[in-house]
């Protein structure tokens, strides 16, 4: 296997370690989006919390992975991203520690100045996160401002509008997620009200992803890949028409096939993208000679190899603990047996 081979392969499964993550940390985000406004008393909130705790680390370990294969497939691309964009990356550093900390913190004093504070915490650390990550994915469709000198933006360089749409597109997507998950595992008032939620945040989620769509067509070169080879369309189309089934499925109250269906338009959205980034890593919205590409970002052959060969052994591993894990948690929560997450 050539080191070009090997470059390629480790490139798709870098985009399939970060779609993993935001397939599965999509419902983690979401709920704590929606956890103020779901949860009316301390027994709501045990069972919010409940729903989540065994879940949200085992999820965050695919971003650490993706950080770790980041690093060490992609070197160039690890250090570029940290220099480039240090400001946004220690935004995403300083809402996962609150995420957490709220997380774990919210229950562990009765004083409600003190609950009522961490509460708060987890739930803006979470939107914080869902826009720093929509926007940040959104800017790579999009293109940096990378020049002959490195990075020539600024922190609100970023925010521009079709960041911005790729924000709230995340944002929209795991609070439809976040809805339907606390629909499956949880019973009684809560659930009710993540339904009220779920219904309007549907339509949406799926009028943003038409809207992501027509904008990335229009002012970006992402479905340029996709005009040389046609069938790639059968992606973004997929993406839309899992959209389209959630929103049906939603509102006919069949929440096991809606959240499937979430699921899948977030794997397809971020397939979409990666496929359309092939082969840059980091793209330059100045000049393409400027863009860092995965064969000058690639680490060294022997390097490749030897990680996938950890991959191929671990991989299997990890997703067979998780699946355990959700089999092992998979009853429904009620109000009056939740214990929180202490």
């Amino acid at each position: 296997m050539s080191h070009e081979t090997v470059a390629i392969i480790w490139f798709g499964l870098w985009g399939l370690i970060w779609t993993i993550y935001f397939v599965l940390d999509g419902y983690t985000l979401g709920t704590g989006m929606l956890f103020p406004f779901l949860a009316r008393n301390r027994q709501e909130r045990n069972q919010l919390q409940e729903a989540v705790g065994p879940f949200w680390g085992g999820n965050e370990v695919w971003l650490i992975t993706a950080g770790g294969a980041t690093f060490a497939a992609f070197p160039a691309v690890y250090a570029d991203l940290f220099s480039f964009l240090y400001t946004p990356m220690m935004l995403i550093l300083f809402a996962l520690f609150f995420r957490a900390a709220g997380l774990e913190f919210m229950h562990k004093d009765d004083a409600p100045l003190w609950q009522k504070s961490w509460k708060w915490a987890f739930t803006i650390s979470s939107f914080t996160l869902a826009l720093l990550f929509g926007v940040a994915f959104a800017n790579l469709f999009y293109g940096l401002k990378i020049g002959p000198s490195g990075y020539e933006g600024t922190l609100f360089s970023l925010l521009h509008p079709y960041g911005l749409l790729g924000g709230l597109l995340f944002i929209s997507l795991f609070a439809v997620s976040g809805a339907l998950w606390v629909m499956l595992k949880t019973v009684g008032d809560v659930a009710e009200r993540a339904y009220k939620v779920a219904r309007p945040a549907s339509v949406v989620a799926t009028v943003v992803l038409s809207l992501f769509f027509v904008a990335t067509s229009n002012r970006t070169p992402l479905f340029n890949n996709f005009t040389k080879a046609p069938i790639l369309w059968i992606v973004p189309a997929f993406a839309f028409v899992c959209a389209l089934l959630m929103l049906l499925f939603v509102w006919q109250k069949r929440i096991g096939l809606a959240f499937t269906n979430i699921c899948l338009t977030i794997f397809t959205l971020m397939a979409t993208g990666f496929i359309g980034m092939f082969p840059n890593m980091l793209p330059s919205r100045i000049d393409d000679e400027y863009s860092t590409t995965l064969f000058e970002a690639a680490g060294s052959e022997l390097n490749l190899k030897i990680m996938l060969g950890v991959a191929i052994v671990m991989v299997p591993i990890v997703v067979g603990y998780q699946l355990w894990s959700y089999k092992l948690f998979k009853e429904k929560i009620t109000k009056e047996t939740a214990k929180g997450y202490q």
